[in-house]
């Protein structure tokens, strides 16, 4: 059975592993949701990545491309369309 300043020692390292892994992700966290604002910031939208959302022709462009994607994915399997 280890002695008492073992256990402590321990103990302490533990708690100095679990709070710098806490200030690791706070920090991290915080730089994501920092990322996020200045996407949303500058008119980026989520589902298409840096395509700004105020052009409608870029979304139909993006759509159009994913078909086209889609269809050349099916053509590589084996799949008739």
């Amino acid at each position: 059975m280890p002695d008492l300043h073992t256990t402590i020692v321990i103990a302490a390292t533990a708690f100095a592993c679990a709070a710098l892994i806490s200030g690791l992700a706070a920090w991290s966290w915080r730089g994501w949701l920092e990322l996020k604002q200045a996407q949303i910031a500058r008119g980026a939208d989520a589902e298409f990545g840096d395509v700004p959302s105020g052009n409608p022709m870029n979304r139909i462009e993006v759509a159009d491309l994913k078909e086209r994607v889609r269809k050349l994915e099916a053509i590589a399997a084996g799949v008739d369309l």
